[in-house]
């Protein structure tokens, strides 16, 4: 039975829904999240949970359980986006108080609900081991703040990690996620055309790296449509920039663009595909003569951003398990398609085993159909307490039962090992 059936839970729901709507009013951006880690800081002070700050804007804290035990690590991004929110007839009372910044991807309502599952914790202090809560700053922006979290000794003596994210692909309620690899990496391609500038009534004079451009980028799609399927990457062009006046010919043209994938065979197919192309542009404009010396080259800048986000096969046929018993009314799609979304939770689940989760939020009847990002985004707040047990139920289990969540020979821990045979006994 959800929590929110429970006629206990409606003051823990206003509470989520309180802690959502404050989070949602006072967004800030990567790595300049102060107040928000402020709020955080004071939040675990009334919970009586002790605190403290990490990665520069971000909160680290722990409870522990009355046994001895493994630790799970429970993660919330607290970042904003640089988005100007629009008023809908939803959220006059909540909406951003900061103009051009906004929640407009759900992790005012993580947070919210990683709280949720603190208070759940600290008000039942009866289980094994320690639940680690992260509120990690910059998602948005790579290399993002998990890497700083790590470095900064986040994940030390952690034995797996959970995090969870609200998007509307699936309805309200609802949950996704697939064993192996789930969201995409993210690479970034940044390439200078270099030309030789001069009045547009001499194009012979010239070399066009507006032309230099066109023809790349005319070329690099139909490049890779013939060394990939289309189901294995997305590519795009973001920025194309260069000239300033309507009858000179610009000395360069600047792209800047990205692609997404989920293995690295495909990276590295569309590094080689991207250089090809503009090897080829390049001798193309080629032209002869002294004047034209060290004219039509290129500068290429490749920035390899967040890893695939592959869930441990393991640790979620455990999840999918407990999920199907605990919760029988909840819709479960534990084999849900693939995302060219990204995330960098994918860097905790390079360095333990664990699972990210989707929690959908589509609810066309309460008109929340926006999708992530946009100026009207929202969420139905009735999935916090969803998304707060299933935090809870799944930390639990783990904490008493870590064995069936993790592949001994792949994860052997003789400290897991002597804990969860004391949890039995």
């Amino acid at each position: 039975m959800l929590l929110r059936d429970h006629p206990s839970a409606k003051a823990l729901e206003a509470w989520l829904i309180q802690l959502r709507r404050e989070f949602h009013r006072y967004p800030e951006l990567s790595f300049e999240e102060y107040d928000t880690q402020k709020r955080i800081l004071k939040i675990f002070g009334e919970l009586g949970i002790k605190a403290r700050k990490i990665a520069d804007t971000g909160v680290l804290a722990s409870i522990r359980g009355t046994l001895p035990g493994p630790c799970i690590a429970l993660r919330s991004d607290t970042d904003g986006l640089q988005v100007q929110e629009e008023l809908t007839g939803r959220n006059s009372d909540y909406i951003s108080r900061k103009d051009g910044v906004m929640h407009a991807c759900g992790h005012d309502g993580h947070m919210a609900m990683l709280f949720g599952a603190a208070r759940l914790f600290q008000e039942n202090r009866d289980f094994p081991g320690e639940v680690r809560l992260i509120f990690q700053p910059a998602e948005e922006i790579p290399p993002g703040g998990s890497e700083r979290v790590i470095s900064e000794g986040g994940l030390d003596d952690v034995d797996a990690v959970m995090g969870m994210h609200i998007f509307t692909n699936h309805e309200s309620g609802s949950v996704g996620f697939r064993p192996g690899p789930f969201m995409a990496s993210t690479n970034r391609f940044e390439v200078t055309l270099k030309g030789k500038g001069g009045h547009i009534s001499k194009p012979e004079s010239c070399i066009d790296p507006v032309r230099m451009a066109t023809d790349f980028i005319s070329s690099l799609y139909p490049a890779l449509e013939k060394k990939l399927e289309p189901d294995k990457y997305v590519l795009g062009v973001g920025r194309i920039q260069g000239g300033a006046q309507f009858n000179r010919t610009p000395d360069s043209v600047g792209i800047l663009g990205s692609y997404r994938t989920f293995d690295r065979e495909t990276t590295d197919i569309i590094d080689r595909t991207i250089k090809e192309c503009l090897d080829e542009v390049v001798i193309k404009y080629i032209k002869p003569g002294e004047e034209f010396s060290g004219f039509s080259d290129y500068d290429l800048d490749i920035l390899h951003g967040y890893p695939v986000l592959i869930n441990d096969p393991v640790f979620t046929d455990a999840v999918n398990s407990k999920l199907q018993e605990s919760f029988p009314e909840l819709t479960i799609y534990p084999e849900i398609e693939k995302t060219f979304a990204a995330e960098d939770f994918a860097s905790y689940l390079q360095k333990v085993p664990g699972i990210f989760i989707s929690l959908g939020t589509r609810n066309p009847k309460k008109k929340i159909v926006e999708i992530n990002h946009s100026c009207a985004f929202d969420i139905d707040e009735q999935i916090l307490i969803t998304g707060t047990e299933i935090f809870y139920t799944i930390s639990l289990d783990f904490l008493k039962n870590p064995d069936k969540y993790l592949d001994s020979q792949k994860y052997f821990n003789p400290k897991i090992s002597r804990n969860s045979l004391k949890t039995r006994s």
